[in-house]
């Protein structure tokens, strides 16, 4: 049997064409380790205590360490959906973000987070996908929502 790298895909391909408004994709669920805290103060450079000096945290009266938002916002990759592996090589580029914060998020919290297809807008060759999402914790409260927009091949 011959092999076809092209053709090892978790998720068969679709045109632009072939999604719809309304439609929703789920990323898994994780839940914020400490190495995940360590991973995002090394890639980012961010060393301010809040997000990692428990005996700082707890004076200014959190239960333990603070996800910075672009941390909690990390949880917002499509890659992590079947979305992207939808999207294929029709994925262009990520042409723009917007979030809002609305709760803290603690190491040991658990995110759940979804998307869902609120426009699309073709062009000549090309198409603007936009998606809405949101981020819950474990125990259902919201902690941010956004909007993304990608650009996407048409066909």
């Amino acid at each position: 049997m011959s092999f076809d790298p092209q053709n090892h895909q978790m998720h068969p391909a679709r045109r632009f064409s072939d999604f719809s408004v309304g439609e929703r994709f789920l990323a898994p669920s994780r839940t914020m380790t400490e190495g995940i805290f360590t991973a995002f103060q090394a890639a980012s450079g961010d060393n301010h205590p809040i997000h990692y000096d428990r005996a700082y945290l707890a004076r200014l009266g959190h239960p333990d360490l603070y996800a910075h938002g672009y941390m909690t916002l990390c949880q917002a990759a499509i890659g992590a959906t079947p979305l992207a592996h939808q999207m294929g090589e029709a994925l262009i580029g990520f042409l723009e973000q917007s979030s809002r914060f609305l709760a803290p998020v603690y190491c040991g919290d658990t995110l759940y987070t979804a998307f869902e297809i609120t426009d699309l807008a073709p062009g000549n060759t090309t198409g603007v996908m936009t998606l809405a999402l949101t981020i819950h914790n474990q125990n259902s409260v919201l902690v941010a929502e956004g909007m993304q927009k990608y650009l996407l091949r048409l066909t």
